[in-house]
């Protein structure tokens, strides 16, 4: 075993959204650093994520539109879906991202070790039978997508969203078990691309981690596409059939499908890699880490899906850049967790950030909330989209939720996160003028009546 003769100043294990984040920023910070990486910088993000679902979902909408172009007064008609041309235009557009990440690696003057890495002590990292050894360590680990107890993913008619990136067909009918983002994302597309979709999910309601309006918005969207769902079902086994699967459930419910797609979540890559020898606090594979991405051993942090924070591909990034500025001597402020957007790309989208209406209750006891119906709204109407901005706002405070669903409100959180993040109050947002015709202007007008100034809103 060979070591190099001098230790780095950070060596990461893992080359997704926090590892790689991390690694610029600490070589821009004048770091010395290596990067380890088992299989494709950019991680699950843009090889088996964020990336390749939204260029599914887009596809999604071109199909849908050319389905419906009648209702613009304009004679489209759709002849089908090519699966080869749909995968190749997704792989195209992580092809061109992967070269660019790769490119950003050489320029960095960062080591890029290509192997499976381990941690063999509080300071070292093995990989290929070769020690690198380094002043600070950073697990970045990332996800893998779960399964439930028993239930054997095989890859053909039990899949997992890996496995749902790739196919070859689409198939006549789908069940999805899960109806969080990922469940919903691919109920989104599949349903566009003609599938027969039906979503099992345990808990009342579709993305149960949103406010509960707009879980019923998106429910209430979806019965409307004829996406099928059953709430507060328990899964409860799976047998192969002829032509398929079908799955049975808690109620004695049965369905049958051409295939299951398993969406339950995704768990931490860390059993096996050295952490608990080397010290680290762990619960449930998790790695356990303070506000500043710390883990129990002073040597060594951990950012992104291996640790119990949002798994967003975002949130990555900013723990992944809070450990590179602390490892360089700066004093970065932890990340609030609330004030991070949160988006499913559905067909409509959902989008927030801040508190849960039920969250701010217990944080602040009264609250105040609005809800602005997209109806008022010029270029929703012209969009021929549906949904609504919420807002709630501790009594006398700022605004401390904003919920939003519509198609393409995703990309009105990013003003939404000014928001909450400044803590403005209802008339700051109000006194300030929103462009005409736009769907940001749901925002300015929902502030607005919430500041007592309504415009286009029904008292």
């Amino acid at each position: 075993m060979s070591s190099p003769t001098s230790p780095a100043d950070l060596v990461i294990l893992g080359g997704g959204s926090g590892g790689y984040a991390a690694a610029f920023r600490a070589s821009e910070l004048g770091l010395n650093v290596v990067l380890i990486e088992k299989d494709k910088v950019g991680g699950t993000c843009l090889h088996r994520g964020c990336i390749p679902t939204k260029a599914l979902l887009h596809a999604g909408e071109v199909a849908d539109l050319a389905r419906e172009g009648e209702q613009f007064g304009v004679k489209t008609s759709l002849a089908g879906i090519d699966m080869d041309g749909v995968n190749a235009y997704k792989d195209g557009v992580i092809a061109k991202l992967y070269k660019g990440l790769q490119g950003l690696v050489k320029a960095r003057k960062i080591t890029y070790v290509e192997g499976e890495g381990r941690l063999t002590s509080p300071t070292t990292v093995e990989v290929n039978g070769q020690t690198y050894e380094g002043k600070h360590i950073l697990l970045a680990t990332g996800s893998y997508a779960r399964s439930l107890p028993g239930l054997e993913v095989d890859g053909k008619k039990v899949i997992t969203s890996d496995h749902a990136l790739n196919l070859d067909r689409v198939p006549a009918s789908a069940i999805i078990l899960g109806g969080g983002v990922i469940g919903c994302e691919f109920a989104s597309a599949w349903k566009s691309f003609g599938v027969d979709v039906t979503i099992v999910e345990a808990l009342p309601h579709l993305v149960p981690l949103e406010d509960e309006s707009s879980s019923k918005l998106l429910e209430r969207a979806f019965r409307r596409r004829k996406i099928a769902f059953e709430l507060g079902s328990r899964f409860s086994g799976v047998q192969n059939t002829e032509n398929g699967v079908k799955i049975s459930l808690e109620n004695g419910k049965e369905i049958e499908a051409e295939l299951l797609l398993v969406a339950v979540g995704r768990g931490p890559v860390s059993q096996g890699l050295g952490y608990e020898e080397a010290g680290v606090q762990m619960d449930r594979g998790y790695v356990l880490v303070d506000e500043n991405c710390q883990t129990s051993v002073p040597t060594i942090s951990a950012v992104g899906d291996l640790i119990p924070t949002l798994q967003l591909a975002h949130v990555g990034f900013g723990e992944g850049i809070l450990v590179a500025e602390r490892v360089a001597g700066l004093t970065p402020a932890p990340i609030d967790y609330a004030g991070v957007p949160r988006i499913t790309y559905s067909d409509p989208e959902v989008a927030s950030v801040g508190l849960t209406e039920a969250q701010a209750k217990e944080r602040y006891g009264e609250v105040k909330t609005l809800t602005y119906d997209l109806a008022g709204n010029g270029r929703s109407q012209i969009l021929k989209t549906t949904g609504a901005v919420k807002l709630i706002q501790a009594e006398d405070g700022p605004v401390v939720g904003i919920h939003m669903v519509g198609s393409r409100v995703g990309e009105l959180i990013a003003e939404a996160q000014l928001i909450y993040n400044w803590e403005a109050e209802a008339d700051d947002v109000a006194s300030l003028i929103h462009p005409h015709p736009t769907q940001s202007e749901a925002l300015g007008e929902a502030h607005l009546a919430l500041a007592g100034k309504p415009l286009h809103v029904h008292g």
